[in-house]
């Protein structure tokens, strides 16, 4: 798993292979970024670091370079970039590698150098004798998308990292509200951390999240469902002033109820959370929320919440009066 990967390196048990293939780009940069941190700290980035990209420079100048004593520190940190002679792709390579030097060097790699591959491919070529040999002499880390309990993990690691704590809940918020991109959460969760509290929850980060015009609805929903009067005129105030129409506003509004129902109808029917994700097509994130949301009503309130939004939706269509207050009092009148 990455997360242990991530840890030796951290403990510093850097070893001196290291092959990194797959399409999670951020995953990719935060493991070439832990081992540069960890080799290099004591040196110049200068005289210790440098990148190869195979696309346009011989194999061999990287691993002439990987048998070179470090100027400075103990160490130093070589990164063979798109090794596509690893894949099955037929590209045509613009320089001629020797793949012979290269088997001979990870046969018998240089202890002062760190040799990291970054290949960002979905698969490698494994009928292939090189990649046959990378995959058993390095450490190899697979860059794929984590799943819903390693994003959840990630998420907790990050905080702990900076001296705080999450709850389970600040967790599934942050999920909800900022989506899977690790990138986006990376800086949410940096922003999270210059907050003053120590213990962060579902309230802290509905506090310090950016919310875009889209998240905001997801926000004005959960405070819809749980009947939060004052939330719920707040984050419809902030919609407004983001100039979102209330006929818009009110369709999504539509939409998360309608599948606040279809999620309690499922569940009751015995499905569980990742059949629904599938059958809805919707983000396991989501359905999670959803499940978490639906139990404050029952069918019959979310049937009459559905009518009320649709008549409102005609009448908004239909008549001259004020699209902004029509919405509004159905806020004050349902919370």
């Amino acid at each position: 798993m990455i997360f242990d990967v991530w840890k030796q390196i951290a403990d510093n048990q850097l070893e001196p292979l290291y092959l990194v293939y797959g399409e999670e780009s951020f995953l990719i940069k935060e493991t070439v970024s832990f081992i540069l941190n960890r080799a290099l700290q004591n040196g110049s980035d200068e005289f210790q670091h440098a990148r190869y990209d195979l696309r346009e420079i011989p194999v061999e100048e990287a691993v002439e370079d990987c048998l070179t004593v470090p100027f400075f520190g103990e160490r130093k940190v070589v990164v063979f970039e798109n090794p596509f002679f690893l894949t099955a792709e037929n590209e045509k390579a613009k320089v001629q590698h020797d793949l012979e030097k290269l088997s001979e060097y990870v046969k018998n790699p240089n202890p002062s150098s760190v040799a990291v591959f970054l290949a960002p491919y979905k698969k490698l070529d494994e009928r292939k004798k090189l990649t046959k040999l990378l995959l058993k002499s390095s450490v190899v880390v697979h860059a794929k998308p984590l799943t819903e309990k390693e994003m959840e993990k990630w998420i907790k690691l990050q905080v702990e990292a900076g001296g705080k704590r999450i709850s389970g809940r600040g967790i599934l918020a942050l999920l909800h509200y900022v989506g899977p991109n690790l990138q986006l959460l990376k800086n949410e969760i940096e922003k999270l951390l210059l907050y003053g509290e120590e213990n962060i929850t579902e309230e802290t980060v509905e506090k310090t999240v950016s919310f875009q015009s889209e998240q905001n609805v997801f926000l004005l929903a959960d405070k819809v469902v749980k009947r939060d009067l004052p939330g719920a005129l707040s984050v419809y105030d902030q919609l407004i002033k983001q100039n979102e129409e209330p006929i818009k506003i009110l369709a999504a509004l539509a939409s998360q109820f309608r599948f606040l129902f279809q999620v309690k109808v499922l569940l009751k029917k015995g499905y569980s959370q990742s059949q629904l994700a599938s059958m809805l097509k919707a983000h396991r994130f989501r359905v999670k929320m959803a499940a978490e949301q639906e139990k404050y009503f029952s069918e019959e309130d979310l049937l009459r919440i559905l009518d009320q939004l649709s008549e409102l939706d005609y009448r908004m269509k239909s008549g001259s009066a004020n699209r902004e207050q029509m919405l509004e009092l159905f806020f004050i009148k349902n919370l």
